[in-house]
């Protein structure tokens, strides 16, 4: 057969079975890209909700739900019997204190995911080392807390001082003011989540910034808040009420706020 020929029939025979596989291929065929135009990834609809913001730094915005303002401790309860209102102490229409012995108080109100706006300062009379010095807390959903201690040229265990998941992670830093001088928390919580079967589907996470100052970054919190051993996760639970800790100490509070996320 003249060399020509078979040559030819070969490649026409591969040619054949290209065709063919191509016809199966999943690699789709090239195609021209569309020309981009700015509009195209533009977004109109729906268009974002205005919030007016505070006239000052720290101040609540337009869509807040006021916890304290100075006047009333109306959004507050007992913690010991929640039918009662809050045992503590308002001071000069500006902020209220612990009543050591009273117990903790809560909010009325239930949440998951928040920001939380809260100001708290040390006892003006200084008193007490390490934990015994303006101790109390802030529980998100009743079960995680956030330490409020009087830091300030005050050493204690990491993990346990202003700013820490109290005995689960330490604040990146230090940032308290002295007793005499109010603190800000800014609190970013994302509650936890759990499967139909009760287990952790992914845990609770907080970020923080204490006067301004970035002291937890998107932290996951271990679980629930054990003085004494392991932290581990409750059953399933929903949202639930914030709560401040009576430890003894008369710290002191003001303008709280929050809003759901």
């Amino acid at each position: 057969m003249n060399f020509y020929k078979v040559t030819l029939s070969a490649a026409i025979a591969t040619l054949s079975i290209s065709s063919c596989l191509a016809q199966y291929s999943s690699t789709p065929p090239e195609v021209s890209p569309m020309p981009m135009k700015p509009e195209m990834t533009e977004i109109w609809e729906p268009e974002v909700t205005v919030v007016t913001p505070g006239k000052k730094l720290g101040d609540a915005p337009s869509d807040a739900i006021i916890l304290f303002d100075g006047s009333s401790l109306d959004q507050w309860v007992s913690q010991n019997d929640p039918t009662k209102p809050a045992p503590w102490t308002i001071v000069n229409n500006d902020h209220f204190e612990v009543k050591p012995g009273s117990g903790g108080i809560q909010t009325k109100m239930k949440f998951g995911d928040i920001q939380l706006h809260i100001e708290f300062s040390a006892p003006d009379k200084v008193e007490g080392v390490s934990q015994g010095r303006g101790n109390s807390g802030v529980f998100l959903q009743n079960r995680y807390e956030l330490q409020i201690l009087d830091s300030y040229q005050n050493r204690t265990y990491r993990n346990g001082q202003a700013g820490s998941i109290y005995k689960d992670v330490a604040p990146l830093v230090n940032a308290m003011r002295s007793p005499l001088e109010w603190n800000t928390y800014d609190i970013i919580y994302t509650a936890p989540r759990y499967k139909a079967s009760g287990a952790v589907d992914y845990p609770a996470r907080i970020t923080v910034l204490h006067n301004g100052v970035l002291i937890q970054n998107n932290t996951t919190i271990a679980g629930l808040t054990n003085y004494i051993g392991l932290h581990m996760y409750p059953d399933a639970h929903g949202d639930d009420v914030i709560a401040l800790q009576d430890h003894g100490n008369k710290t002191q509070f003001r303008n709280i706020w929050l809003r759901k996320l």
